[in-house]
Parts: C-alpha cells; sequence; structure tokens
C-alpha cells in the first residue's frame, strides 16, 4: 500500500490561479505521453507516486490522451484507486474534451452535446465523481461560443467539475469566453496555451489579457516536445521523438543552425546550475506570469531531474538578453 510522503509540501512552490482560492504547483504533471498501453503499468505508477511525493499535485488530462484516446484517464483511474484513494482531496485532476474523440458529428469540438458527454465518459474512465478543472480544449469555429461556455457552466453547476477553463484560445476568444463565463456567474479560472523559450505567442497580447482578466495559466509543451533537453545537442539520437514517425516533432525541424542555437541555450544553463531543460522549466515561470508549467516524464528520474528546476527560478537581465538573442537566431534559421 502506498504511503505519501510527509514532507511532499515542503520544497515545491505554489501559486494562486489567477483571481481564484485555487492554489497549483509551479510544475504539474501532464498525461499526455507515456500513460498508454504501450508503457508499463508499474513505470506509469512510480511516476504518479513519485510525482506526488515530490508535491506535484495536479495531474493534468484530456479525453483523448493516451494512445489510444481514453488511455491515459483509465490509467490514472486504476491509479488512482490502487494508490491515492486516501488523497483526493490533495489532487487537482484536470481533463478536457475538444479533439476527435469518436466518429460522427457529435465526438469533436464545441458542442453541448459533445462536451458534456466526454465529461461523463472521463469521469467513468477515472473512476471520479468530478473533476477539478474541465477545460475546453480548442475553440470550436462552427459553434457559438455561448453554448461552448454554457456547456463548462453547466459542468460546474451539475457538480462535475468545480472550475473550468480554456486551451488554445486567441486573446480575443479568451477575453469573450471569460465574459461570457462571468455573466452566467463561472468565472474562467485558467487557460492552457502552449509556451516556450522557442513558441513566444503568448507573449502576442494572451499573458496581458490573462493579466487583465485575473485568469491563471499553465503552459503546455515548455521543453518543445523535447527540443530544450539535451538529447539534441549533439543532433538526432536513435529513440527520440523527432527519430520516429510523432507528428509533434520532425527530423527536418532539427537544422544544424537549431543544434548550435540549443548548445549556446545550454551553456547559459551550465552557469546556471541547471540543465538547459530546467533553465527551460525556469524561464516559462519566471517573473510569476505563468502559474504552472506541464512536464511529463517517461521514468520517475526524469520527473526528479524537472522538479529540481523550481530551486532556481529567478534570471538576471543579462541571462535573459541573452537567451532572446539565440532564440531570435533560432528563429531566422
Amino acid at each position: 500500500m502506498y504511503t505519501a510522503h510527509t514532507d511532499r509540501y515542503a520544497d515545491m512552490p505554489y501559486r494562486r490561479t489567477g483571481r481564484s482560492g485555487l492554489k497549483l504547483p509551479a510544475l504539474s504533471l501532464g498525461l499526455w505521453h507515456n500513460f498508454g498501453p504501450d508503457r508499463p503499468v508499474d513505470t506509469q505508477r512510480a511516476i504518479l507516486r513519485r510525482a506526488f511525493d515530490l508535491g506535484v499535485s495536479h495531474f493534468d488530462l484530456a479525453n483523448n490522451y493516451g494512445p489510444p484516446p481514453g488511455a491515459a484517464e483509465s490509467a490514472l483511474g486504476e491509479a488512482l484507486k490502487a494508490d491515492f484513494g486516501p488523497y483526493r482531496d490533495e489532487l487537482v485532476i484536470s481533463t478536457k474534451a475538444g479533439y476527435l474523440m469518436w466518429p460522427g458529428p457529435y465526438g469533436e469540438w464545441g458542442s453541448r452535446k459533445y462536451l458534456l458527454s466526454s465529461l461523463d465518459q472521463s469521469l467513468g474512465r477515472m473512476g471520479l465523481d468530478y473533476v477539478d478543472i474541465f477545460y475546453s480544449h480548442r475553440p470550436d469555429p462552427e459553434t457559438p461560443l455561448e453554448e461552448t461556455m454554457g456547456a463548462l457552466h453547466s459542468a460546474v453547476q451539475q457538480g462535475k467539475a468545480l472550475y473550468v477553463g480554456v486551451s488554445n484560445y486567441s486573446p480575443e476568444q479568451t477575453r469573450e469566453a471569460a465574459r461570457i463565463l462571468g455573466e452566467l456567474g463561472t468565472p474562467l479560472l485558467i487557460h492552457q496555451p502552449r509556451y516556450s523559450m522557442l513558441d513566444r505567442r503568448p507573449e502576442e497580447g494572451l499573458l496581458d489579457a490573462l493579466d487583465e482578466l485575473k485568469v491563471g495559466s499553465i503552459a503546455y509543451s515548455p521543453l518543445e516536445q523535447g527540443l530544450l533537453t539535451g538529447r539534441y545537442l549533439d543532433g538526432i539520437p536513435e529513440g527520440s521523438r523527432a527519430a520516429s514517425d510523432s507528428p509533434f516533432l520532425s527530423a527536418d525541424t532539427v537544422t544544424e543552425d537549431l543544434v548550435g542555437n540549443l548548445r549556446a541555450l545550454d551553456d547559459i544553463a551550465k552557469t546556471r546550475g541547471q540543465s538547459l531543460a530546467q533553465m527551460a522549466l525556469a524561464w516559462v515561470l519566471r517573473g510569476g506570469r505563468v502559474t504552472s508549467a506541464l512536464i511529463g516524464a517517461s521514468s520517475p528520474q526524469q520527473l526528479e531531474d524537472s522538479v529540481a528546476a523550481t530551486g532556481n527560478l529567478d534570471f538576471s537581465e543579462d541571462e535573459l538578453t541573452r537567451i532572446d538573442e539565440i532564440v531570435r537566431r533560432a528563429s531566422k534559421a
């Protein structure tokens, strides 16, 4: 029987999510990869246990995480039943709906029918009565935003979600979503954008909008699908994501110029006493504008290495300037 470490909250920083009373750990565990049937169950459960022992109290999912779709939620459900029953009230569990989940016209996007049906299925897979956060995973260009936000509101009213969020919404869509939800009486808690040193799109108005709305943020892909780790400092290694047929990172992306820029970033990380991955996580969390950063893990050791990033989240102006110069070069390469 698993017993959590008694000092699990000693070192992890927790940040208030927007204007809400909910605090999230600076690093949250995303189950996007590594939680399908192709991975050993013992390893999956070891990662979840180690995360919680290190203060990572937020597990982030979506209905389609796996593969196959739904597998990650099912894996978490088994782990919750085996290990985390006594700790449910110490966990923040989130899921999303928006991408293709089943065939036909009701299996994706943002209709009320799809979102609420998907949430019911997610709860069934995880064996839960409610999730802490339920997201609209992407905006639907053909469904009125009032309907999508109304479905999120209904999830809260039905007791199936405590808070609601959006992901991949533009600044304008986020403002309108927050307005609609505010009028309904269910505040927008959080936005989940893609954000990293190499992907600065949230700086083009979204972070400002979230500051003004007092909405939290949780960054996904802060390591840019593995580019901002040490794996690609000497090119493309065997077994890496870029060496596979992954739709998320192609071999064409890893050019000689990019590798050179990654090495330059790694040099800065070394002067900080961090790995490149640790610095990349710290950079996303710098200054407190981002509430939490999502990390994946294929082993407990990888998770521990990521969590160590929270030991140094401060940057000098010189470091930030040098990072920006290297990233600008990388974007032109």
